[in-house]
């Protein structure tokens, strides 16, 4: 890190600290090595109706990230440059006059927290102490690892964001995830539990795909809570999904809400780009764009959810590079290689990973004029109208430095 960043970041850090002194907001802390961009804004979204609320701007995560979202509601900082100058000054002076003649500040904080490295969560609840925690999901090789001994010690950096939780706090943990689930024991603030286990607090009975046209439009899907079942929709695809608006009914509910009002506001829902949006592409096609980042939990859960549609004339995954996992790299990519071989009809593999991804689904039975590999995301562009047919149903997804958001915009609809 450059002296001038770690500088504005204890900079802008402490100008947060003070803020949250004065205006005493709550703070709702989501973290997760999946979907907290998509919890963040499921929860968001369920509160908004009924009180006042700022979340963080896309992944803004770290510390300088969760300082941004406290002062005021800023976007990424840009690069270095004259515009990042001007960026750092609108900050400071927007901030500090607002910390000295401020009157009004949002009631509630939706923030997430993010963890690369050991110490990272020790630092965001210190400064920024939250009331609800909420955890998504782990996995087995979370993203970020390679900075940690092994997954479990990620595992326990994340878990003190429960352990911070004041006695009148909620932890509002995934039941479906283990490792997750086991962070009950290590809380004394309520626990709340969302999933699709009978046994969670606010369960998913049942889900169905709906469709327009024979192609995917969304899901409705029942939830269970204290006895009451009641049927939502939403406009978005696959168990993730799911999963993030099952959390934001358990935060909606520590606050009040009522079932009914809160599947009206998850109407309103919309999933972020490039974080498994639907949209229309080229030759009639379905996309869903999971372009922005990937990690193994999440690829599988993208192809599960590939896997589930019916009436597809044909299911194609283009899968690239997973980033961040270190040693478990090329394990990871022959197992999703493996995973995706029986679950998908056309497989294009690109990366220097990828063809981890081939090998492993060749290994695991699929055809090879089924499978496409390619060495960068430049080099596939000029074949993927060839490789896309009519009617198909495609998910795109791999880490962030892949820039598979190239892909998208070469097979969307324009």
């Amino acid at each position: 890190m450059s002296l001038f960043r770690r500088s504005i970041t204890v900079i802008v850090r402490n100008l947060a600290h003070k803020t949250l002194l004065k205006f005493q907001p709550g703070i709702i802390a989501v973290t997760g090595s999946v979907g907290k961009t998509s919890t963040k804004e499921a929860i968001y979204t369920v509160l908004r109706a009924d009180r006042s609320v700022r979340r963080s701007q896309e992944n803004l995560n770290n510390m300088l990230g969760v300082s941004l979202a406290i002062v005021g509601d800023f976007r990424q900082p840009p690069k270095a440059s004259l515009r990042a100058v001007w960026f750092w000054v609108n900050v400071l002076v927007r901030g500090y006059w607002h910390l000295w003649f401020g009157k009004s500040y949002p009631e509630l904080l939706v923030l997430e927290y993010g963890v690369d490295r050991p110490h990272d969560m020790d630092e965001l609840v210190r400064f920024f102490p939250p009331q609800i925690g909420v955890v998504t999901a782990l996995g087995d090789i979370p993203p970020h690892v390679e900075f940690f001994d092994s997954p479990d010690a990620l595992y326990r950096e994340k878990e003190k964001l429960v352990r911070a939780l004041p006695s009148t706090g909620f932890a509002v943990l995934n039941h479906d995830d283990e490792a997750v689930w086991e962070m009950c024991d290590e809380t004394r603030a309520h626990v709340m539990s969302y999933g699709f286990s009978e046994e969670a607090h606010v369960a998913v009975l049942s889900y169905e795909h709906t469709y327009e046209n024979d192609m995917p439009r969304g899901m409705s899907f029942k939830i269970q809570y204290d006895g009451k079942t009641i049927p939502l929709v939403l406009n978005a695809l696959g168990r993730p999904q799911l999963y993030s608006a099952t959390a934001a009914i358990a935060v909606g509910l520590i606050f009040g809400l009522n079932l009914v009002k809160i599947a009206q506001a998850l109407e309103g829902y919309t999933v972020m780009s490039g974080r498994g949006n639907l949209i229309p592409g080229i030759k009639h096609t379905s996309i869903v764009d999971s372009s922005y980042n990937a990690s193994p939990a999440s690829m599988d859960m993208a192809i599960e959810t590939l896997a589930s549609l019916t009436g597809i004339p044909r299911r194609v995954a283009i899968l690239g590079d997973m980033l961040e996992i270190g040693m478990y790299s090329t394990e990871a990519h022959l197992a999703l290689g493996r995973h995706a071989a029986s679950r998908v009809d056309y497989l294009i593999a690109v990366g220097a990973r990828g063809t981890f991804i081939a090998e492993g689904a060749k290994e695991a039975g699929m055809a090879e004029e089924n499978l496409s590999v390619f060495a960068t995301t430049e080099e596939l562009l000029p074949h993927l109208d060839a490789l896309i047919h009519e009617g198909d149903c495609v998910v795109v997804k791999a880490s962030h430095a892949m820039h598979f958001e190239k892909v998208i915009e070469e097979i969307r609809y324009r």
